[in-house]
């Protein structure tokens, strides 16, 4: 396998930042707006964009939460083994409000479009829109978009897009293996 970084270091706490910015123009102080990271690899970025807001914006209060999408996916029956979904935290009510569902890699858009159901099941929202680490611009199987986007990748099918992140993988970088 052959290995590319496309973002570490310095270049990635800069995305993020760049990242917040983005969302502090269109959301301002946050009122009538919620972050939700989809589980698994979304709440890692959706805790680094809220801890990094809070230190823009620190008399702010952004209200939060972890959205889980295991039996919302339009794959989960085809999966092998056991599904041990996720956990599921929104303790408020999105009718009304602004999400912003967060997700590290964009790729088929059949995660987003499982959260959008997932959504559901807490409100009517008034918008939704997307902030995502890493696009995947080529494979797209549904019509979904990034409202936010730290990189953009073209890539092949064969050539996966890996996020790790310093909590779980003791550094943060974002990697794209091909075969050879």
């Amino acid at each position: 396998m052959q290995t590319l970084t496309l973002l570490d270091g310095q270049r990635f706490q800069i995305t993020i930042q760049r990242l917040c910015h983005q969302l502090i123009e269109n959301h301002d102080h946050f009122d009538n707006s919620v972050i939700l990271g989809i589980q698994p690899r979304g709440v890692f970025l959706a805790k680094r964009i809220i801890a990094e807001l809070k230190k823009t914006l620190p008399d702010v209060s952004i209200e939060s939460g972890n959205l889980d999408i295991t039996f919302f996916r339009d794959d989960f029956r085809r999966k092998e083994g056991l599904l041990i979904p996720s956990s599921t935290e929104i303790d408020f009510i999105i009718e009304g409000k602004k999400v912003i569902l967060v997700d590290d890699v964009l790729w088929t858009g059949r995660t987003i479009r499982a959260a959008m159901d997932a959504l559901q099941s807490f409100g009517r929202p008034e918008k939704v829109e997307l902030l995502t680490l890493v696009d995947r611009r080529f494979s797209r199987h549904l019509p979904i978009e990034a409202d936010y986007i730290g990189i953009k990748v073209d890539t092949i099918d064969s050539q996966k897009v890996i996020v790790n992140w310093k909590e779980t993988d003791h550094e943060d970088k974002v990697i794209l293996l091909s075969e050879k």
